[in-house]
């Protein structure tokens, strides 16, 4: 048995007793990822935090297991002597943080996904004389603490993200080796190494186990010195070793190539300023509205060879960060709380209806608090797209997060699609109402079924302005009346007008 502390074998033991969670879809799970409330946080707002999760029908919840936050000695150039890095029992590894999120995660019926990731202690860099942690990891060291991160939580995890945004250089440095005469990639070259030494460390322990690679910001920047962020979709070419055109390339760092081997590819589509279908301008950058972009380029680089899937096909996409960050409290990468609240709700339709997304993460699950000072590069730095503000007032979003309603019109249709979900899972039953212009009363359009996971769609004619609704009865786990009936958002959609002929 791996080596799990008592309470975390006691807990999940209490969990195998508990229904099974309810997933979103067979096609498309829900997750969150918050490490700042479950890792940092005091431990009953943790607590708090996750019961809450599991009532908003929640799947999967990231969490980070950051080599350089568990292991001995951390700002030293060599490891304490004695210490075995893949030997989760080893003195000096500290666990204590990460049993506790998973433990609380698995005994609420949520599946706990972890993240192995750096930056590593310095004596984990290839040169820790410069004292830098993101500065080369080395491979061989990270593969040994991804086998006893395996180790230590198999049984209780089953799938794992190798590393975290390696595309930016706040997780992994250099992004690129700069000489006069210009720059070239070495973290994708840099990252495919850790992969091929992370992965077959975490499946020679759990063979079933989900590792999957990637985990990319969804933008970039020119690459004209060492630590310009290098846009994703470059980042996977690089990694996968094809060129522009997305054909073989064996020059440089792909001399001696070897493709890493994955079972799922996983990505961030923030969409920042822009709408979920809005895509983005840059072509090497990919956002929720970005899909096909994103899918081409991962596809074309695996079958040139560049990326081997474990299993064969085409890789499934794990959306492992996803959100908004809102004004207030953000004044300059925020957008309104409506507009988060309209945005998450289409973004979760959107990557429902992609067939290769498997799941759909929020991120966070609070606002990080404000820095100090007034300058506002420092006081807005970290991250605002919480369903709740830092002091846990809720945002409009959290009321919509759970029961997502969007009703898509085709410009130059007047058919639409309604679409929507209510979570937690199992079959109910909605009434998707109208109102006209006008009007006050909302008129009962159909009455209809989920399906198991919670999800319906309906197809309606719109010959002038219309407000859509749902509604629905909560029901417990035994299928009885649970409470009063809900409302959705509400929905406005016209159809355009058609242009008189003569």
């Amino acid at each position: 048995m791996p080596a799990l502390p008592r309470l975390l074998a006691a807990t999940l033991a209490v969990a195998a007793l508990l229904p099974a969670a309810a997933h979103a879809s067979t096609s498309m799970e829900t997750g969150i990822g918050d490490d700042g409330v479950l890792l940092n946080g005091p431990p009953d707002a943790a607590a708090t935090a996750v019961s809450a999760w599991a009532a908003l029908g929640i799947d999967d919840v990231r969490i980070f297991a950051q080599w350089q936050a568990v292991v001995p000695a951390n700002g030293e150039v060599r490891p304490p002597d004695g210490f075995d890095g893949s030997n989760p029992d080893s003195p000096g590894y500290d666990w204590s943080k990460i049993d506790r999120a998973v433990s609380l995660v698995s005994a609420a019926g949520m599946r706990p996904m972890l993240v192995i990731t750096g930056p590593g202690p310095l004596w984990g860099s290839q040169v820790p004389s410069r004292g830098n942690i993101r500065y080369k990891p080395r491979p061989d060291l990270f593969g040994q603490f991804a086998r006893a991160v395996a180790l230590r939580y198999a049984g209780a995890v089953d799938r794992y993200i190798i590393w975290n945004e390696p595309n930016l250089p706040l997780w992994l440095q250099p992004q690129n080796t700069c000489k006069r005469r210009g720059c070239t990639p070495y973290a994708p070259h840099l990252y495919r190494r850790l992969v091929r030494a992370a992965y077959p460390a975490v499946k020679l322990v759990d063979p079933s186990a989900t590792v999957l690679f990637g985990a990319l910001a969804p933008r970039g920047e020119s690459q004209t010195k060492a630590n310009a962020r290098t846009r994703p979709l470059a980042f996977i070419r690089e990694m996968g070793c094809v060129d522009s055109r997305l054909r073989r390339d064996r020059r440089g760092s792909c001399s001696a190539f070897k493709p890493l081997a994955a079972d799922g590819f996983a990505y961030h589509p923030h969409s920042i300023f822009r709408a979920p279908d809005d895509p983005q301008p840059q072509p090497d950058e990919a956002s929720m509205g970005d899909l096909r972009r994103l899918e081409r380029t991962l596809d074309r680089t695996q079958r040139a060879g560049g990326f081997v899937h474990a299993a064969g096909g085409r890789f499934e996409l794990y959306f492992t960060e996803w959100g908004y960050q809102t004004r207030p409290p953000d004044p300059i990468q925020g957008v309104t709380l409506t507009q988060q609240s309209r945005w998450l709700q289409q973004g979760t339709y959107v990557a429902y209806k992609d067939p290769r997304v498997r799941l759909l993460t929020q991120y966070e699950w609070r606002d990080e608090a404000l820095g100090k000072g007034s300058n506002p590069l420092s006081r807005y730095s970290g991250w605002q797209s919480g369903l709740n503000f830092a002091d846990g007032r809720p945002k409009p979003s959290l009321r919509s997060f759970a029961n997502p309603f969007f009703v898509s019109l085709p410009r130059g249709s007047r058919r639409a699609l309604l679409w929507g979900q209510v979570r937690p899972g199992l079959a109910h039953v909605v009434t998707v109402e109208r109102r006209r212009p006008g009007t006050k009363g909302w008129t009962t359009i159909r009455r209809l079924s989920t399906n198991a996971d919670g999800y319906w769609t309906l197809r309606q004619t719109v010959s002038a302005p219309t407000q859509f609704r749902f509604t629905w009865q909560p029901t417990d786990p035994y299928g009885a009346a649970d409470g009063p009936v809900r409302a959705s958002d509400t929905l406005r959609v016209a159809p355009a007008r058609r242009l008189r002929r003569g």
